[in-house]
């Protein structure tokens, strides 16, 4: 009889220690614990995205020379160029500018202070593929991110073919 009371109070001990570990556990009772990781800088996506080192190349050639302008469209618009310019349109820029490139993607309303740009206007069709390219790959400041971090060059390049497209389309 003596064991059995030994044991009924060993299990409720447990019982009681376990109980109060789930209360934590499961957040019923909330305690702030302290963390390094929030006390230490961050950084959302594609905010401030550094910079080429100075003086170096990338891997696939020399983008531009500085001082020398817009560079000019080194891939031919191609079907499979366009193809998957219009893969890598659907991917990172049609969630503002829309699917047909018109400025109106799901996110367009919520961007309050600047809408995207219609890319089959006039105006923005008049522009160079150089000038396309530059704004893809540094982006506007406060008005789109630059996308040369996602996109390799010659993805950025079969972007610009694929833009070329889309006053076709209209």
């Amino acid at each position: 009889m003596r064991l059995l009371k030994q044991l009924f109070w060993v299990f409720l001990t447990l019982g009681i220690l376990l109980g109060v570990m789930m209360l934590f556990t499961y957040d019923v009772i909330k305690i702030e614990w302290p963390s390094f990781m929030e006390i230490q800088p961050s950084f959302k996506n594609m905010e401030n995205p550094l910079p080429p080192p100075g003086r170096s190349i990338p891997v696939e050639g020399a983008v531009s020379i500085p001082g020398m302008g817009a560079p000019e469209n080194p891939t031919p618009a191609d079907d499979a160029s366009v193809a998957r310019g219009a893969e890598l349109f659907a991917i990172n820029c049609a969630q503002c500018h829309g699917a047909t490139g018109d400025g109106n993607g799901p996110v367009a309303p919520f961007l309050v202070n600047y809408k995207p740009a219609n890319l089959t206007s006039d105006i923005v069709q008049s522009k160079s593929d150089g000038s396309f390219f530059f704004t893809i790959s540094n982006g506007l400041d406060g008005r789109m991110p630059a996308l040369n971090e996602n996109l390799t060059v010659s993805e950025r390049w079969d972007v610009v073919n694929f833009l070329r497209t889309l006053k076709a389309a209209e």
